[in-house]
């Protein structure tokens, strides 16, 4: 595992489970004074929920902040902001829910997709004008409007974080000597005279606001705050890059004295008449001329609040092209219409035995769902209910193309299910109300997590049990790696077992390292390979291992904090390399024939990303849906040079992803959704309903990926189901 953060006021270190009567269910971010977290009202609506940090809470300065941060929110209509459904600010961690809002922060829009068109812009303004003079008219002062605090929805952008605004009539004033805000977006009275601001301070933010949307820059640009503080009270704003139609009226927001600065209602009136069209906010794919040209782009049918005209930054126009709007429009509505046929036949675990259950046959509800009945060479859809207990998504696993499919769910037990309709084989109940990690299928059993921390292996045919095997690392920390079995102790030796028989085939340390972890199997050599990062964070040490005898084949030292993700043509091995920050920033490709360690780096850093490759290619999904395809065997060429194509797929949290047949890269998301993406042209071309759990969204810290058996695709959802659908033709899922 990578090196641990500093200690400090981290979500991973002080994650409650509740504020007031909300379960708080995933971490969406991390401030400076708090960590927002998602959960449910009892009617099951999304909320936001902020916790204020535990050395903050006992800050009586900063729980009076608290208390008008919740009365400026609530002061404030929901209209252009996140309304306030709750809050205890005297709680001994005081927290606020407000109404959750689905869409990117306008500093992630830019980040990963570049400066925004001038119509996306117009509307950003005219939309942040009017959220300005709704805030201004409830006589609250936001005075921390800045590019995290926009959300781009499909209604227009929302501003958030009250957490330093001000109400006119506050008696809470700024201590003299001390500045709240963010330099690049304050205005110069919040420097010279803090304790006078007014209204005009955020408008001086919306103009340095649209100046970053419009250029990915402020217009005070410094990596010293202290010389942007200087610049903002001092210097003209640097305006190059923003349109010339809206540059006049960006100068005035940004105006010295505050007097010369425009109204919200002045800055509304000054962008003429509105503009409605509904696609001022969705955005186009760009993609490789070459492959642009050769085959029609199908852009992908989701809308994540962001610009008019491309899902991706600015790349040079050689390898990028736009897509035209209207073909972005008609298939994102094409994909709607598609999106709700996904389930097919419906088949009900029955007791434990075999082929002892219920499933419907193919063209029943798979027809009604599907729209008609099976064509010859098509897949037929089905769906299978396992879970009987709790709330648990199903983890499957298959036995190579058209065989086999198994799934454990926690609290209920493992399953054999056959691909082709659905049927459950037969099932073994299990009374353990433990989590569950997906079956493996190892010499020739299938092994799952058993009583008292064991591993049963099942046959494979009749799904009755045949041992029970001890261990000395939980089941879920085995590491499959073909027929042998991987097992390290936390003393760091490693066992390697027989996974037909559970014998004994070696148990030994292994030299240089400390406590080890396995990450990749190579069937094609033979070799696991293990790393262990150093407590420092500056170097990993890699040791490929043959998993029979356990004889080291060769071990390297390299720089950075990095985890093995794929091997590569001739033995070469591709790894993920962290940032100081713990984002995925660069790929690495190593030869150890040669020694040589070439490093890609990423045209930008990805959170967590799970890698898939084909050939030298390398398909990177990132938690938050971000999916990046990278030509590893580019000589060593990073950036641009070596981005194949990039695509935000607006799913929140996704899966590791899967390739299949025909040239489709699969993956779930939270929601129980199945997404394929064609890898040629880096388009989203299928995607499968929502399968909520009760009409709720549950959260469980791993996200079952997909399986593939030749032409059938599995998915697994939060409403307890495994399903199935045609991976060749992922448009009418």
């Amino acid at each position: 595992m990578p090196p641990l953060r500093e200690p400090g006021a981290h979500p991973e270190a002080e994650f409650p489970q509740y504020a007031g009567a909300y379960r708080l269910e995933a971490c969406l971010g991390s401030g400076g004074m708090g960590v927002v977290h998602l959960a449910r009202s009892a009617s099951g609506m999304q909320l936001a929920v902020k916790v204020v940090h535990a050395p903050y809470a006992a800050d009586p300065e900063f729980r009076a902040r608290f208390r008008q941060e919740v009365a400026a929110a609530r002061r404030v209509s929901g209209a252009f902001t996140a309304p306030v459904v709750d809050a205890d600010p005297e709680a001994d961690r005081p927290w606020m829910a407000t109404l959750y809002v689905p869409g990117p922060t306008l500093a992630e829009q830019v980040k990963r997709n570049g400066p925004m068109s001038p119509a996306a812009l117009r509307r950003l303004t005219a939309g942040l004008a009017e959220a300005l003079r709704d805030i201004h008219r409830a006589g609250v002062i936001h005075r921390d409007l800045k590019p995290s605090n926009v959300l781009l929805t499909d209604g227009g952008p929302k501003v958030i974080d009250f957490g330093i605004s001000r109400p006119y009539d506050s008696d809470l004033r700024t201590e003299t000597g001390k500045l709240i805000g963010s330099p690049p977006y304050m205005a110069p009275e919040q420097f010279q005279r803090p304790r006078e601001v007014g209204p005009p301070v955020d408008v001086f933010a919306l103009g340095a606001v649209i100046v970053h949307a419009a250029t990915g820059r402020g217009p005070f640009d410094s990596d010293s705050p202290y010389i942007v503080a200087y610049q903002v009270v001092h210097d003209q704003p640097d305006l190059g890059g923003v349109p010339e139609e809206l540059a006049p009226l960006v100068a005035r927001c940004l105006a010295k004295d505050p007097a010369d600065r425009p109204t919200p209602d002045e800055v509304m009136a000054a962008l003429g008449p509105p503009s409605y069209e509904a696609e001022a906010f969705v955005p186009a794919q760009r993609r490789r001329a070459v492959v642009a040209a050769a085959v029609p782009a199908v852009p992908d049918g989701e809308r994540d609040g962001s610009e008019e005209d491309t899902h991706v930054r600015a790349a040079p126009p050689v390898r990028r092209r736009w897509l035209p709007r209207a073909r972005l429009i008609v298939a994102a509505a094409v994909l709607l219409l598609v999106a709700g046929a996904g389930a097919g036949a419906y088949a009900v675990w029955g007791g434990g035995g075999t082929d002892g259950t219920e499933a419907s046959p193919p063209g029943t509800e798979a027809e009604a769902e599907a729209g008609g009945t099976e064509e010859q060479g098509t897949v037929a859809p089905w769906r299978t209910e396992l879970r009987t207990a709790g709330n648990a998504t199903p983890v499957c696993a298959g036995a190579g193309a058209g065989g086999a499919l198994y799934c454990s769910v926690a609290g209920t037990g493992t399953v054999r299910i056959d691909p082709a309709d659905g049927r459950v084989v037969w099932s073994a109940r299990s009374s353990s109300d433990g989590g569950a990690h997906a079956p493996i299928v190892s010499g020739a059993v299938v092994l799952a997590g058993g009583p008292d921390g064991k591993l049963r292996a099942f046959d494979p045919v009749k799904g009755s049990a045949v041992r029970d095997t001890s261990l000395s690392a939980a089941p879920d920390a085995v590491f499959p790696a073909g027929d042998t079995l991987l097992a390290v102790a936390d003393d760091g030796t490693v066992t390697a077992l027989d996974g037909a028989s559970g014998a004994s085939l070696w148990k030994k340390p292994l030299a240089g390292h400390v406590r080890p972890d396995f990450a990749l199997y190579d069937g094609g050599s033979g070799l696991a390979y293990a790393f262990e990062h150093a407590p420092s964070g500056a170097s990993t040490l890699v040791t490929a291992v043959d998993a029979g005898s356990g004889r080291a084949s060769w071990q390297r030292r390299l720089d950075g904090v990095l985890t093995p993700v794929s091997t590569a043509g001739a033995g070469e091995l591709v790894l993920t390399a962290m940032d100081e920050n713990s984002d995925t920033a660069e790929l690495v490709r190593y030869a150890p024939a040669s020694g040589v360690a070439a490093r890609i780096a990423l045209p930008f850093t990805l959170d967590g990303p799970q890698v898939v490759m084909a050939g030298d290619v390398a398909y990177l999904l990132g938690r938050g849906g971000s999916l990046l395809a990278v030509d590893t065997g580019a000589g060593g060429a990073g950036g641009a040079e070596a981005e194949l194509w990039r695509l935000e797929t607006g799913v929140g949290r996704a899966s590791a992803p899967v390739l299949g047949e025909g040239g489709h890269l699969y993956f779930s998301a939270a929601d129980g959704r199945l997404l394929a993406v064609d890898t040629e042209r880096g388009a989203l071309v299928g995607q499968t309903r929502a399968r909520l759990s009760g009409g709720k969204l549950t959260y469980a810290s791993d996200l079952p990926a997909p399986v593939v058996a030749g032409r059938v695709v599995v998915g697994a959802a939060p409403d307890g189901s495994v399903f199935a659908v045609d991976g060749a033709a992922p448009g009418g899922w």
